[in-house]
């Protein structure tokens, strides 16, 4: 006779306040010390998972400018690809004398620094003032030269793009750092009887659009080798390719198997930060891959033993944009829900590259499927598509302040998932910094988690996992 199996006792977890992490022995050199050295204060307002795997994620994430200043010390050159969000590294990192890395992400630094960086108020001295997306962080990151090593290359995608990003990047250029841009056209559905091309995520566009992104590769491929001092082969790229998709398929598991689990097994913000990853490994390939393999081991061994954080009553949210303020995710977890589903702009980044016979053609095909230089209906498509997989129950979509892009998008979207789903939706405009405005968000996140499990009782959801 078969003996029985004793049922496995779940297991709450508690993330941790940053005091509590302060004194937890493996975070001691990581958190501490950028809150000390590197005047971080908003790690203070935080809690995080308690675990090597995560320690190790924070240290990738706030290490990344100490990391490019080492590189510029044993000769490496330095790339700053502005706004693709994930295409550009890749072609890249085929050349091991560059490290790319995106400038964007100083739209981070005045959050994790409580404004203390001076950089949102150097922007407003030189006319780029909160009518403009937080990314105008990065104008005074240039200005100030001390934030990260002025890159020596600068490349950034125009034309189907936030005009904010342009004006700003625009304005970047009149310092004297010469960008090469190169040009994103807006991805149009195919007429009939034209020549099309297959995109990742199941997209599809005029073969035309394709080959004139694939001559920007080409250009953004000459200019790397000019800058590293040699030609980079179809068969490196090929690689640098091959190494993404691995990346990637890491961490489509890792959500996957977030999103799927009877509870969340990693909290919200850590995921964030783990998907931020992706889009150009936080300057270190290598170490992204470890990182991401680590936490998903992690979160494997929480789902089989049943651990995780919250209950099986908590609403499960899908969220749409970025937030400038990372305290937004552990106030989405206070309110009684879970992240069940994430477009942070970037799903092209999430996606295998196609493993073509030409690598260029593959790279022109990713960039192509960037959500924002497409229609709303498409990406609004792929979120309904998610949606339905992990068994989401409520959508946010949170309205970067003064990004062009977000103006009417926000909207269409969460009509399109109403239209599809039934389920309730928000939107939201989330400043920088929550502190005057919490006691609303907290309220409209309340609302919606409430309507999630009012509607619960009327429409059990389909594709909610048990």
């Amino acid at each position: 006779m078969t003996p029985r199996t004793a049922p496995v006792e779940p297991t709450t977890l508690r993330p941790l306040a940053f005091s509590a992490w302060r004194a937890h022995a493996t975070a001691a050199g990581c958190l501490g010390r950028h809150y000390d050295a590197g005047g971080d204060t908003r790690l203070a307002c935080l809690r995080f998972d308690p675990s090597p795997a995560a320690d190790r994620l924070w240290e990738l994430l706030l290490s990344e400018e100490d990391r490019l200043a080492a590189d510029r010390r044993t000769g490496r050159k330095i790339v700053g690809t502005m706004k693709d969000l994930g295409t550009v590294p890749v072609l890249a990192s085929a050349f091991p004398e560059l490290r790319a890395f995106y400038p964007d992400g100083a739209w981070w630094t005045p959050c994790l620094m409580q404004n203390g960086d001076g950089l949102l108020a150097t922007a407003d001295r030189h006319g780029l003032d909160d009518s403009f997306c937080p990314v105008r962080a990065m104008f005074g990151a240039f200005v100030s030269g001390d934030r990260f090593p002025i890159p020596d290359l600068l490349t950034c995608s125009v034309g189907a793009v936030c005009d904010d990003f342009s004006a700003i990047a625009q304005r970047v250029e009149t310092l004297g750092h010469r960008i090469l841009w190169w040009e994103a056209p807006y991805r149009r559905a195919p007429a009939p009887g034209e020549e099309t091309v297959k995109l990742p995520g199941g997209l599809l566009a005029p073969a035309s659009q394709r080959d004139v992104v694939r001559a920007e590769m080409a250009r953004l491929r000459d200019a790397f080798a000019a800058l590293a001092g040699r030609p980079a082969s179809d068969a490196l790229i090929a690689e640098a390719i091959r190494h993404a998709n691995a990346i990637r398929q890491i961490l489509r598991d890792l959500r996957n198997a977030v999103f799927l689990a009877r509870r969340a097994p990693l909290p919200a913000l850590e995921l964030l930060i783990a998907e931020m990853l992706i889009i150009h490994y936080c300057s270190d390939r290598e170490a992204t891959a470890t990182i991401l393999a680590d936490l998903l081991a992690q979160v494997h061994g929480r789902v089989a033993a049943d651990a995780g954080y919250g209950s099986t009553a908590d609403v499960k949210v899908f969220w749409v944009n970025p937030t400038a303020d990372l305290r937004c995710m552990t106030i989405l977890e206070d309110v009684g829900a879970r992240l069940c589903g994430t477009d942070f702009l970037f799903t092209h980044a999430l996606d295998p590259i196609p493993e073509l016979p030409d690598p260029l053609d593959a790279l022109a095909r990713t960039a192509l499927a960037d959500p924002m230089t497409g229609p709303a209906r498409g990406r609004a498509a792929r979120i309904v598509a998610d949606m339905r997989a992990f068994g989401a129950e409520a959508l946010v979509v949170s309205r970067i302040p003064g990004a062009s892009h977000c103006a009417h998008e926000g909207a269409a979207i969460i009509a399109h998932v109403a239209d599809a789903l039934g389920v309730p939706g928000i939107e939201i405009e989330i400043p920088g910094r929550t502190e005057s405005f919490e006691p609303t968000l907290r309220t409209r996140l309340e609302a919606l988690v409430e309507t999630a499990r009012s509607r619960r009782t009327i429409q059990p959801h389909s594709t909610n996992p048990t």
